[in-house]
């Protein structure tokens, strides 16, 4: 018999340490139900589970770090879907999604890359062709975007590369999004910006690159931001523009760039030799795709906003209360 004992008191001491884990989820468990579900204070969770309320507090907080927690809010806010309604309305827009925003002074791109994270899951299947062009916010919504393996799922860069900006680099966000998917993708193995006419000419015809961009015409969505010129954004820190020919395109009237298409407020491509320099899909072609998603927000974009809306026509406008404020108003 004491041979036999010695296994069940292993077993029963195994079973004991094998619960401690178990009670702990239990606790963590009830006091997430009782907060969440029930609404109760976290007080009142402390007295009836009889642990401290910092207890709760930890409880609640590993939580959500553990994802067992996860917040939906199905109910639009009306302030917001007014805002929306009025944005179709005013710019001939199909759909305007708005993310609120606490305030003006707010910067706006992680809650606008979160709503633009959320429509782009839903919006890509398989078998479409996305052109993809670039920047802070763009870039910003790759973590909210859902990704899973697409069939015959193809992205393509609408512009040349920028070898000094690591994280916003048009190439570099073109792949990350391609990776999302398990798609095919093409990048552009150019600069965004070249020294001349010339050169960008020779680089189209001799270099492959207009076989890129000639899959822009069969585009079925295009995901595009636009730059500011009234400060020193992504296209000025990275180099390519200097300060001369920042001044110069704003003396030109531009207000800022889709692709480096740089534009006025009326949404009129500037007569300025930058232009004529740029490696990137042009207007015409971005306006022949079906759904053309505008993502971008921020005091500094509204007039280069203004522009865009007037002569890219988005299908789809994504930006933050704020901005569409300024846009409305």
């Amino acid at each position: 018999m004491p041979r036999e004992e010695k296994p069940q008191g292993r077993k029963k001491a195994g079973a004991q340490q094998v619960n401690l884990p178990d009670a702990s989820h239990r606790l963590r468990v009830r006091a997430t139900w009782m907060y969440f579900i029930e609404g109760r204070t976290q007080s009142e969770i402390a007295e009836m589970l009889g642990v401290g309320r910092v207890t709760v507090v930890r409880l609640l907080a590993d939580a959500r770090r553990r994802r067992e927690v996860q917040i939906t809010i199905t109910a639009p806010l009306a302030e917001v879907t007014e805002i929306e309604r009025m944005l179709e309305s005013r710019f001939g827009i199909e759909q305007a999604i708005v993310a609120p925003v606490s305030g003006p002074e707010q910067d706006p791109a992680q809650v606008i890359a979160a709503a633009a994270g959320a429509f782009i899951s839903q919006a890509m299947r398989s078998g479409i062709t996305v052109g993809v062009g670039w920047g802070r916010t763009l870039y910003s919504a790759l973590p909210y975007i859902v990704g899973r393996t697409l069939e015959n799922f193809r992205v393509v860069s609408l512009l040349g590369g920028i070898s000094q900006a690591r994280r916003f680099n048009p190439a570099e966000f073109a792949w990350q999004f391609n990776e999302l998917f398990q798609g095919e993708g093409f990048l552009v193995p150019a600069p965004a910006l070249v020294d001349s006419p010339e050169t960008k000419h020779a680089l189209l015809e001799r270099c492959g690159i207009a076989q890129v961009f000639e899959m822009a015409d069969s585009l079925d969505i295009a995901l595009l931001s636009v730059g500011g010129i009234s400060t020193l954004t992504t296209s000025y820190r990275v180099g390519h523009l200097s300060e001369a020919e920042r001044q110069s395109l704003i003396k030109a009237g531009a207000v800022g760039d889709i692709l480096y298409n740089f534009i006025d407020e009326d949404g009129n491509l500037v007569d300025h030799p930058v232009n004529d320099r740029a490696i990137s899909v042009g207007i015409d072609r971005l306006k022949r795709t079906p759904r053309r998603v505008l993502v971008s927000g921020g005091a500094d974009k509204v007039p280069v906003l203004r522009g865009a809306i007037r002569l890219l026509e988005p299908t789809v406008f994504i930006s933050d209360e704020a901005t569409a404020r300024a846009l409305l108003s």
